[in-house]
C-alpha cells in the first residue's frame, strides 16, 4: 500500500508540473523574430533631394537655420590626434557663403517606407529611431489635404477604440506640424500583432507633411518617453510598437540593414551575423532623453584620426537621410574635397561629382563607425550631373548630431531595449 501511495503522489506531482505553463508561451504567443522591408517610395518626385533633407532635419529637431552664419569656400584643415577640432576660415579672399538651408518642401517626400497593417488597412509608413509618435493620415482630414496619401479611416476598422480626452500634437521649430486624436488598434508589422496598440489619427496637418507624397505617417522606435500623447491636461506618453512587443522577442532588439541605395530590412528579434564583420560593438546610450543618444567626441578623415572633447552628443535616426556632424567636423572633413564648398543657394556643402572623397569615421561612443567616401554622396545638384550634394553636412552650431542613412548604410546597427545601448558593426561594403 505504501508504495501504491508513492506511485499515486508521483503522478499526482507530474501532472501539476506539466500544467504549468512555460515562459515561452507567455500569453499564448511563442518567442519569435521577424523582419519589416524597407522600399523605396515610388511617388518620390524625382529622387534625392538635398536641400529638401537638410531642411527636413532642421525642422524635425528644431534646429534654427542660421542666416547669418558664414564660412570661406576655402577651408583650414585641422592638425592630428589631440587636437582641438575649433573651426578656422580659410583666409584666401573667396566670397563668404551663407550656411541658410534651402526650402524646396514639394521634393521633401520620404524615400523610404515600409508596410503597416492597422485594423486591416494597409498604410506605408516611415520607420523613425527619431521619434516615439505611431502616428498617420486619417480620413479626419479633408479630401483636398489627404490629397494622395492612404488614409486610415477608423469607422471601417472593427477594433478601433478612441481614447476619450486623449490627442497628439508634433510641433516644429518653422511653425509646422501634425496633430489629432488617439485610439488603440491592432497593429501588424511583419505577421507580428499589438492588439491594443496606441495609434494617433492625424485630424491637423502642415503644408510640408501634405506635400510628403505618399508618407502615410511614421512608426516611431525612439523611447517611449517621447511620445507626444496627452490626456488635455498633461503629458501621458503612450507606450511605442516595439515596446509592445519587445517581450515576445527572442531578444529586446531590433536592427536596422540598410544597403547603398537606401533600401534594406528592419529585424526585430534577431541579430544576422552575416550582415557585419567580426563582433558587435556595444555602446550605452542615454536614454533618459528619449532618443538613441550617445556622446561623440572623436572623428576621423582618411586614417588621421582628431580629438573633439567638445563635440557635440548624437542620435542614431533611421528617419533622416544625412549624416549631421558638428560645423567644424564637415568643414574639417570638406577641407580634403577638391573643389568643395558650403554654397549658399543649395544650403549646403557641394563639391565636383569627380571629385575623389575622403573616407570618414565619428566616433559612437568609444566606437569609430567607419563611412567610405564611395557612400558619401547624398545626390546630384544640377541638371548636368556634375555638382554633387554631401552625404555628411553641418549642423550650424545646432548642438546636436545626428547620425542619419549616411552611417546606416555602413554600418549594421542593432538598437537594444533591453539593456538600452547600440550594437555596431562594419558591413562588408565599408572594406
Amino acid at each position: 500500500m505504501p508504495s501504491l501511495r508513492i506511485f499515486f503522489v508521483v503522478v499526482l506531482l507530474a501532472a501539476i508540473v506539466l500544467a504549468v505553463p512555460t515562459p515561452a508561451k507567455k500569453r499564448g504567443v511563442q518567442k519569435r523574430s521577424f523582419k519589416v522591408p524597407r522600399q523605396i517610395n515610388t511617388a518620390h518626385p524625382t529622387g534625392p533631394n538635398g536641400p529638401a533633407a537638410m531642411r527636413k532635419v532642421f525642422r524635425k529637431y528644431n534646429f534654427e537655420v542660421k542666416a547669418d552664419f558664414t564660412v570661406k569656400e576655402g577651408f583650414i584643415g585641422l592638425s592630428k590626434q589631440n587636437q582641438n577640432a575649433s573651426s578656422s576660415a580659410a583666409t584666401d579672399g573667396n566670397q563668404t557663403q551663407s550656411g541658410s538651408v534651402a526650402a524646396n518642401p514639394e521634393q521633401n517626400a520620404a524615400l523610404f517606407l515600409s508596410p503597416v497593417d492597422v485594423g486591416g488597412q494597409k498604410v506605408n509608413l516611415d520607420f523613425d529611431s527619431g521619434s516615439s509618435d505611431l502616428w498617420m493620415f486619417s480620413t479626419e482630414l479633408s479630401t483636398k489635404t489627404i490629397g494622395q496619401h492612404t488614409a486610415f479611416d477608423a469607422s471601417k476598422s472593427a477594433t478601433f477604440k478612441k481614447v476619450n480626452g486623449a490627442q497628439w500634437k508634433i510641433s516644429y521649430g518653422d511653425g509646422s506640424g501634425a496633430a489629432g486624436i488617439v485610439g488603440t488598434d491592432v497593429v501588424t508589422i511583419g505577421g507580428v500583432k499589438v492588439q491594443n496598440q496606441t495609434v494617433q489619427l492625424a485630424n491637423q496637418v502642415s503644408q510640408s507633411f501634405v506635400e510628403d507624397t505618399n508618407t502615410d505617417g511614421l512608426v516611431g522606435l525612439a523611447f517611449s518617453t517621447l511620445n507626444t500623447v496627452n490626456n488635455g491636461v498633461q503629458k501621458t506618453p503612450a507606450k511605442t510598437f516595439f515596446d509592445n512587443v519587445m517581450g515576445d522577442l527572442d531578444l529586446p532588439v531590433f536592427t536596422a540593414d540598410l544597403d547603398p541605395d537606401g533600401t534594406g530590412v528592419y529585424e526585430f528579434g534577431k541579430i544576422d551575423t552575416t550582415k557585419f564583420e567580426g563582433d558587435l560593438a556595444w555602446v550605452p546610450v542615454k536614454a533618459e532623453t528619449g532618443f538613441w543618444q550617445f556622446s561623440s567626441t572623436k572623428f576621423a578623415i582618411g586614417n588621421q584620426t582628431f580629438d573633439n572633447p567638445q563635440g557635440s552628443d548624437a542620435i542614431a535616426d533611421t528617419g533622416t537621410s544625412l549624416l549631421l556632424v558638428d560645423q567644424q567636423v564637415a568643414e574639417a572633413y570638406y577641407s580634403q574635397v577638391q573643389g568643395a564648398q558650403l554654397n549658399a543657394q543649395v544650403g549646403g556643402f557641394v563639391y565636383p561629382c569627380d571629385a575623389t572623397l575622403p573616407d570618414m569615421s565619428v566616433a559612437i561612443g568609444d566606437y569609430m563607425a567607419k563611412i567610405p567616401g564611395s557612400v558619401i554622396t547624398f545626390a546630384t545638384v544640377d541638371d548636368a550631373n556634375t555638382t554633387c550634394f554631401g552625404g555628411v553636412q553641418g549642423n550650424q552650431g545646432a548642438g546636436m548630431q545626428i547620425f542619419g542613412d549616411t552611417m546606416f548604410r555602413a554600418q549594421f546597427v542593432a538598437f537594444n531595449g533591453g539593456n538600452q545601448s547600440l550594437g555596431l558593426g562594419q558591413k562588408p561594403l565599408a572594406q
